[in-house]
């Protein structure tokens, strides 16, 4: 399987190329955008009834998944995200698992598994969700969200970002979530609530957030008159 993602950052999407036949793609609903003739297509609940549930409930994903299996060498999927933005890949090597905010979730190959795990209540505060997405396995994984994506290896020192432009991070990293400065800055500074990384891995951050678009746009809404 080979794959690559095109039109970065603005509208990305991904072309995948199966090899060989019988080689599968997981792709969320609504995230196909076009494939080749010969490809199978069939939708199912991933994990049965209450793996699909869990995961639609606290994960944010679909209830219903489409699994793409070619039948010939050569063909070719493509995927991308339902909002205009980034999109990234990832090999998982089974050394380590990423952690996806809520509807992240592209596509992925058969041997990824997809789980919830317990943000605790720092995941309230963090804008994340209760509960985040658990992607552990083998083999590529790809996720994507609104703005760019860029990435950020945590170091010694640590990293912090603000919780609204959070996508995701592998399990070798945790955070906290507290306010930047005193009081003041948390009500006059316009930033509100931070995540500080601590411990060795890799971050996915977003150049915009969506709430943040929703506060632009909200004074030029048309508004009824009395």
């Amino acid at each position: 399987m080979q794959f690559e993602i095109r039109q970065k950052p603005d509208f990305a999407l991904a072309r995948i190329q199966f090899d060989a036949p019988g080689e599968q793609l997981l792709v969320e609903a609504s995230a196909m955008v076009a494939h080749d003739g010969g490809l199978a297509m069939e939708t199912q609940m991933q994990g049965g009834l209450l793996g699909a549930a869990k995961r639609k409930l606290l994960g944010g994903e679909s209830v219903f998944q489409n699994t793409f299996t070619a039948t010939a060498p050569g063909q070719s999927l493509w995927v991308a995200p339902g909002a205009d933005g980034d999109m990234e890949q990832v090999i998982l090597n089974g050394g380590y698992d990423v952690m996806l905010q809520s509807g992240a979730f592209i596509a992925s190959v058969p041997s990824v598994s997809l789980d919830t795990q317990w943000a605790g209540a720092k995941g309230f505060f963090s804008g994340n969700g209760l509960f985040l997405l658990r992607a552990s396995g083998h083999g590529p994984l790809f996720f994507g969200t609104y703005g760019g994506i860029h990435a950020v290896d945590v170091g010694p020192n640590g990293y912090i970002c603000d919780t609204g432009h959070i996508i995701g991070f592998t399990s070798g990293l945790q955070y906290n979530v507290r306010k930047l400065g005193g009081l003041k800055n948390l009500f006059l500074s316009g930033e509100g609530l931070v995540a500080e990384f601590r411990g060795q891995g890799r971050l996915w951050i977003s150049t915009r957030n969506a709430t943040g678009l929703a506060a632009f746009l909200q004074p030029f809404r048309p508004r009824k008159s009395n």
